[in-house]
């Protein structure tokens, strides 16, 4: 089986009322994104605080998905009619072929091993290594199967530097899997945030699967802000966020006044050419290193400063 799926070019005034209209058409899904995805023009918007709300790029990008029957020329001028279009809008129909997505995800990720006591596998192997730390992982819908550059160098970085009861923030957390590496490694305590509420759900279970404490591993959409009697708020010992350049540079200030004085960040999915500029950010309150590269990626680490 098929299913075809439309493309349409927009702009941010009209890209929910599109999205709408081909719900209304029959479409099976929509999606809106960025047109200019990918090339210089590529508009950064993460839905992260500060942000307003519902926020859509300039120049956008709607797709609905139709059963392999439909007439989308129909589609199109009934779309065209109801929301009273000058004309057809520009498109492109492709077909998306059916997949056992299932057997052709699990096929392309096999047990990793970063470290000698360190393994990631994924829930349908058996660990290569029983006596190791074996991180058992599902990544569901969220980010995050170990197998990117980034997240191994994340990990590299806890198994070698994490101290025993620290507590650790992975902000962007995506399955979860740095959290769980992060409590079997010895922190005390760990907080996993990502604003998309499938990856909580995943680093939830991903927790379970590996028989962590609830008590000492929580999950959440948003950084859990609690204060003392004094007002403070909590801060960590170690911030992790494995993201990209842009959405790092703009939550700098959050993840800043997450970490305790002297405590560490560490910061990834960053590339070789951007890392200055991350570095001269975070170098406001942190004493930055490029810390370790793979491929062209790196991980940037650094130590909070007493006085800023």
């Amino acid at each position: 089986m098929s299913w075809k799926t439309i493309f349409i070019k927009t702009d941010n005034s009209s890209a929910e009322l599109l999205s709408e209209a081909l719900l209304e058409q029959g479409a099976l899904s929509v999606d809106i994104h960025d047109a200019a995805a990918g090339t210089d023009q590529e508009q950064p918007l993460y839905g992260e605080p500060g942000l307003p709300a519902g926020e859509v790029w300039e120049k956008a990008e709607v797709s609905g998905m139709f059963e392999p029957d439909t007439d989308i020329n129909v589609v199109l001028q009934s779309i065209t009619k109801t929301l009273q279009l000058p004309g057809v809008p520009v498109f492109r129909v492709e077909t998306i072929e059916a997949q056992d997505w299932v057997r052709l995800t699990q096929s392309q990720f096999n047990p990793i091993c970063i470290s000698s006591r360190l393994w990631i596998v994924p829930t349908w192997h058996q660990p290569p290594n029983p006596s190791a730390i074996n991180l058992i992982l599902d990544p569901g819908l969220a980010f995050g199967t170990g197998s990117h550059p980034t997240t191994q160098l994340c990990l590299v970085w806890m198994d070698q530097n994490l101290k025993p009861g620290e507590t650790v923030l992975d902000y962007g957390c995506g399955s979860g899997i740095l959290a769980i590496a992060a409590l079997k490694l010895g922190a005390g305590r760990v907080i996993g945030v990502d604003i998309d509420p499938h990856a909580v759900r995943a680093g939830h279970a991903n927790a379970l699967l590996n028989a962590c404490e609830p008590s000492s591993c929580l999950f959440a959409t948003q950084y859990p802000v609690q204060s003392d009697e004094s007002g403070k708020t909590e801060q960590v010992d170690v911030v992790v966020a494995n993201i990209l350049s842009n959405p790092l540079i703009m939550l700098a200030p959050i993840l800043a006044s997450a970490v305790r004085a002297r405590g560490r960040i560490v910061l990834s999915g960053i590339l070789e050419p951007q890392a200055k500029e991350v570095m001269t950010v975070y170098g406001q309150w942190f004493e930055m290193q490029v810390h370790a590269a793979q491929e062209d990626w790196v991980l940037l680490s650094g130590v909070k400063k007493t006085v800023q």
